[in-house]
């Protein structure tokens, strides 16, 4: 793993989201902020997706559940060269590649259109199960965020994916314990998780998901295991990067105004 690498990449991908997000007045930079050091490895180190095979069946691929994060994927995708950077301009544009849920009509590398929150594990499972009949030995990675396991279609895809025993698949908890109505604590506690998850028949494990050796340590853990899928707990902050952002729901989905963009970029550029 080129750990060096990656942090430069979680940095461009940071600017690039509060760049979307700000022309577009309008998107989510807390929820992205907090997923984009995890979507930075898959992206950039372990998946195996390119340039070259992003269409191709053998492809690894990577649902994005909590689609309002969506100027988290398609920084990844610019900067993997799968589309122009040049359309991060017309980020939640009349018309844009890049609507503000992603799509995979409009936009090249997105497997599914995701936004109606707790259905992109129902995809993720979907296509495990059709990789697995197919003799195909690809992964399938899905980040779902900790509001969004309030929906209970959720645990129903929960149960679904530990009676066909998924091994390639990887569910991801972006755990930054703030949803748009404040703490998930005080509105649907999913404490103790690390119980609750064993209990659905996963291999559970806990990183903190912003530290890149973590985050290597528990995906190469993942593919050790076999007759049951992988659920990852990552425990995260919201807003992560900017110093103002950080653990503050008012940016859930907030575009920032001037002067906070221009100190949130200071802050990126300088970090």
């Amino acid at each position: 793993m080129k750990k060096e690498m990656l942090i430069q990449k979680s940095k461009e991908s940071r600017i690039e989201i509060l760049k979307m997000v700000y022309n577009a007045s309008s998107g989510h930079v807390g929820g992205a902020f907090s997923a984009i050091d995890i979507m930075v490895y898959l992206y950039f180190y372990k998946m195996n997706f390119s340039k070259e095979n992003f269409t191709s069946p053998d492809r690894d691929r990577f649902v994005l559940s909590k689609g309002h994060a969506s100027a988290a994927l398609y920084s990844c995708l610019g900067l993997k060269g799968i589309f122009p950077k040049e359309e991060f301009s017309h980020f939640r544009k009349i018309n844009s590649m890049l609507q503000g849920h992603p799509s995979r009509k409009t936009t090249p590398g997105v497997e599914t259109s995701t936004g109606s929150l707790g259905q992109g594990l129902s995809f993720a499972n979907g296509c495990a199960i059709g990789l697995k009949m197919k003799k195909i030995n690809s992964k399938i990675y899905c980040i779902i965020g900790d509001g969004e396991i309030n929906e209970g279609q959720f645990w129903e895809a929960l149960m679904t994916s530990s009676r066909y025993s998924l091994d390639n698949l990887r569910v991801i908890l972006d755990y930054n314990h703030l949803q748009i109505d404040g703490h998930i604590e005080e509105i649907k506690n999913p404490s103790p998780s690390v119980k609750r998850f064993e209990s659905f028949n996963f291999h559970v494990i806990e990183i903190n998901g912003h530290d890149f050796d973590e985050i290597d340590r528990a995906f190469t853990e993942a593919d050790t295991v076999q007759g049951k899928p992988v659920f990852i707990i990552a425990h995260t902050v919201k807003g992560k990067g900017v110093s103002f952002m950080e653990n503050n729901v008012n940016f859930h989905g907030t575009p920032p105004k001037k002067e906070e963009f221009e100190k949130a970029m200071k802050e990126l550029e300088n970090g």
